[in-house]
């Protein structure tokens, strides 16, 4: 039998009468202005917002206008944290988790806290939010019905490239975060495996000097080697083998 159980009711807003719970809170990639109006009403009704990193969850609720105890939980402490999130949901408390952007759990922490407060009873609720994930896709043009997320590769070299095979030969698309440090190593495998491949890779997405640069791998290696400096986060798009033609 499942330890998680389906405890009290919602009320017309969405939100959980009669049990303590858990919000799931996806938050701004970038701007500000991204955060939802449901996001900004949540928190305005929670007790303690967990967040991965208290200084960034501070500026953003600063922004909001919004006075909210904190608690760390990131990977390094998730276990211990949910401890902590569990005893102030058993006093009655409603918790908001906000990792430092975008969806929890998504490349973030977020999954352990959610299995742990469900496994002792409590709701966890998704507050939808931000993604680099769903804002990369919404903007690359594949065509696939198959997308895969794989997020961060290893950084070291032999593990990277063989990751990358196995996803280019499952044929489907994909999508993986890079830093500004390895971003070309990674499209330099990527181009030696298969540099025909469509692509597309966004840059600071949502935020001031947002790029998107769309072509086949070898065409976007060269964009990029020709810049003296990658700055920004990376997200980059790779399309399945099937649907790799562009529409005429």
């Amino acid at each position: 039998m499942s330890k998680f159980r389906l405890l009290g009711d919602r009320n017309h807003t969405g939100y959980t009468c009669g049990v303590s719970t858990l919000y799931i809170i996806g938050t701004p990639i970038g701007n500000l202005g991204d955060i939802s109006f449901r996001a900004v009403e949540t928190l305005k009704t929670v007790d303690l917002v967990a967040c991965e990193d208290t200084r960034r969850t501070l500026k953003l609720l600063s922004h909001l206008g919004l006075r909210i105890p904190l608690i760390s939980c990131r990977a390094q402490n998730e276990a211990a944290a949910a401890e902590k999130i569990i005893l102030s949901l058993s006093e009655g408390k409603n918790v908001a988790y906000a990792s430092d952007a975008g969806t929890p759990g998504v490349s973030d922490p977020g999954a352990v806290l959610a299995y742990l407060v469900a496994e002792a009873g409590y709701q966890v609720i998704p507050i939808p939010g931000p993604s680099a994930f769903a804002s990369l896709v919404s903007v690359a043009g594949g065509m696939d019905k198959t997308v895969i997320f794989e997020g961060f590769l290893s950084p070291k070299a032999g593990r990277r490239r063989s990751r990358l095979k196995e996803l280019l030969d499952t044929e489907a698309a994909f999508v993986l975060y890079e830093s500004p440090f390895r971003v070309l190593k990674l499209l330099e495998d990527l181009a030696d495996l298969d540099n025909e491949r469509y692509i597309c890779v966004g840059r600071e997405m949502t935020k001031i000097h947002e790029e998107y640069l769309r072509g086949s791998v070898a065409e976007v290696l060269l964009i990029l080697e020709e810049k003296t400096k990658q700055i920004g986060e990376f997200s980059v798009f790779v399309s399945g083998k099937k649907t790799n033609n562009r529409v005429n």
